[in-house]
């Protein structure tokens, strides 16, 4: 299979289903930052510690079966196979994961800066692109009908982000960069 179908070259790209939507289309928005989202996951990868690295495969796998579900329009949605709709990560074991990550870290005195050890700062930075992902998944349900597990599971992404981020630093022995307002 080539890899270039020369189909988008006019500025067009084609959903699931069939469908032809310009390329700066609110649906390829979306599952283009989903894909962004991935890719720098595989970054963080490279950086964290094993014992904190083992659910982001599955988060990777759920990325792109998310992606899936964006970049097909409503009126196709029978098309989806129930493997693509359902995630390797529930959003019960998202959350008891983040309960695990925060017992890592020491209790939040203040809001934190992404910073830290190089970890901490790929998580952070991840966890701001999940925020874009969700804040594109928003504008696109007001024009169209998202699957509500989209929002709900990139929303709780984004915390866990933001514990896994805490937890590096922790267990690298580096302390939070703590916001200190001026005045």
């Amino acid at each position: 299979m080539k890899i270039y179908t020369r189909t988008g070259d006019e500025g067009v790209s084609g959903l699931f289903g069939g469908e032809r939507v310009p390329k700066d289309h609110l649906r390829l928005a979306a599952y283009g930052t989903l894909d962004e989202l991935n890719s720098l996951l595989g970054v963080l990868g490279l950086h964290l510690p094993a014992d904190l690295a083992g659910p982001l495969e599955a988060v990777q796998h759920d990325l792109f079966s998310l992606g899936a579900i964006l970049a097909t329009p409503p009126s196709c949605a029978s098309l989806l196979d129930q493997r693509m709709t359902r995630q390797t990560w529930s959003i019960a074991a998202m959350e008891a994961d983040i309960d695990r990550l925060t017992a890592l870290a020491p209790p939040m005195t203040a809001f934190v800066l992404p910073g830290g050890c190089p970890a901490s700062a790929y998580a952070h930075w991840a966890r701001t692109v999940c925020r874009r992902a969700e804040r594109d998944v928003v504008t696109l349900g007001a024009q169209e009908e998202v699957h509500p597990d989209v929002l709900v599971y990139l929303n709780r992404l984004s915390d866990w982000l933001f514990s896994l981020a805490r937890a590096a630093n922790a267990l690298a022995g580096v302390p939070d960069v703590k916001w200190v307002p001026k005045g």
